[in-house]
């Protein structure tokens, strides 16, 4: 089966998932995306302009580093991390927002809106609209806006406005929605920079298009130091780009195994985590058809992890698609692990991962062990863990942080007295 052109196609089917349900108002919006997208990838002058802004600008391409600490500590296969962090803002995101970018400007639009829920698809936005002078309005869920507050203060030191959205469950999928709203309002001006592999058509394809670079760049850099393709290939999957980007290049390499692991927050057997494939049911929400967790009315159910970028009831459509074929395994990884997963990784590689990423890393641990030595895994850190200082500092009861805060926040507010 040739999946890479199954899941890069015009029409933004999946088998049966995708398309596009939207209201009448943004059809013809969504159709000039689609044309605008799949116009640019024949054009030799766009492709050469996002291929010179990776190697100046964000950092491309980013390492194949071998976890030989790692490897050695847990026995077993040879570990590999693709360290999106190093990308310029600190993960994967920047991929497609430096694209998406690049056609808002190609079809002449002055004003950008985006959703985020770690902060890292907003932050890589207001980056790109910055750079670009594009004006920049952020939907963040409440919940997210508190606990990703570093990213919402250099969001607006960009130049973006972050509007913390209090509706619902006040986390991703109400951001969504707010910016949908958004979008609904102001659809010819506009161009909605959706930050993952969800949403109607030509979103799942045109993001992935724009992530394949990780892929693709870890073909070349495995055989480099190994002299043949991994065995195994691991991402955690929220919306599913950073997933999408590392399998895409790969998957009709039929011997070479994928694994996708979802957040299980507080265990699969509860309501508190956001496990798709774990409890999920097919459904239409978003403008788009896929996995959802939802309650026997169709309506999305609240979710749960420690990581705010995987805490999202939907799963992109290209994702249900290579689940329901059986191309790609999913599991999941439950918070106790993740963080386990994070200190692991600190300790023995000197690596901050990313929360989301650490999903991938607690997968990687139980693993390998189990696999021979002349076997090899690559796993994507999407992201760093500078974004999560204050979740990890709570997680792990350190008090001298705590303190820290008490005595900073006690000199601001005496300054903020006497001003």
């Amino acid at each position: 089966m040739d999946y890479k052109a199954t899941l890069i196609n015009k029409e933004g089917h999946f088998g049966a998932f995708g398309g596009r349900y939207v209201p009448e108002v943004l059809v013809p919006i969504m159709d000039d995306l689609r044309d605008a997208f799949f116009m640019a990838t024949e054009d030799e002058h766009f492709i050469e302009e996002l291929k010179k802004l990776h190697r100046t600008y964000t950092g491309r391409p980013t390492p194949l580093y071998h976890c030989e600490n790692l490897s050695e500590k847990l026995g077993g296969a040879q570990i590999f991390m693709k360290n999106e962090g190093l990308l310029h803002t600190g993960a994967h995101k920047i991929n497609h927002c430096l694209g998406q970018a690049l056609i808002a400007k190609r079809m002449g639009k002055k004003r950008v809106i985006a959703e985020t829920g770690a902060g890292q698809h907003g932050l890589a936005t207001a980056t790109v609209c910055a750079k670009f002078g594009l004006d920049c309005t952020v939907y963040m869920g409440a919940k997210d806006y508190a606990r990703q507050r570093p990213n919402v203060f250099w969001m607006e030191q960009l130049g973006a406005t972050v509007i913390p959205v209090t509706d619902g469950d006040q986390t991703l999928r109400d951001a969504i929605n707010a910016a949908l709203r958004d979008l609904i309002s102001h659809p010819e001006e506009t161009h909605y920079l959706l930050g993952t592999v969800c949403g109607p058509n030509p979103y799942p394809a045109m993001n992935t298009y724009f992530q394949k670079v990780i892929g693709e760049e870890v073909r070349t850099q495995i055989e480099d130091q190994t002299g043949g393709p991994p065995d195994y290939l691991i991402a955690c999957v929220g919306g599913g780009s950073n997933a999408l980007g590392l399998f895409y290049d790969f998957l009709d390499d039929e011997h070479i195994k994928m694994i996708g692991v979802e957040a299980g927050g507080k265990g699969v057997s509860d309501h508190e985590h956001a496990a798709r494939f774990q409890g999920g049911s097919v459904g239409v929400a978003e403008g788009f058809k896929s996995y959802f967790l939802q309650n026997g009315d169709g309506q999305l159910s609240s979710t749960h992890s420690i990581s705010a970028g995987l805490d999202y009831a939907g799963v992109g459509p290209q994702i249900a698609y290579l689940q329901e074929s059986k191309r790609v395994k999913f599991t999941y990884a439950i918070d106790r692990d993740v963080m386990s997963a994070y200190q692991l990784l600190a300790q023995t590689e000197g690596v901050f991962a990313a929360l989301e990423s650490s999903h991938a890393v607690a997968e990687v641990i139980k693993l390998a062990p189990g696999l021979k030595k002349d076997q090899s895994i690559v796993f994507n850190c999407s992201g760093r863990g500078d974004k999560d200082l204050f979740i990890v500092t709570k997680e792990l009861g350190d008090e001298g942080f705590k303190t820290f805060l008490a005595e900073e926040l006690a000199e601001v507010t005496k300054d903020s007295g006497t001003a």
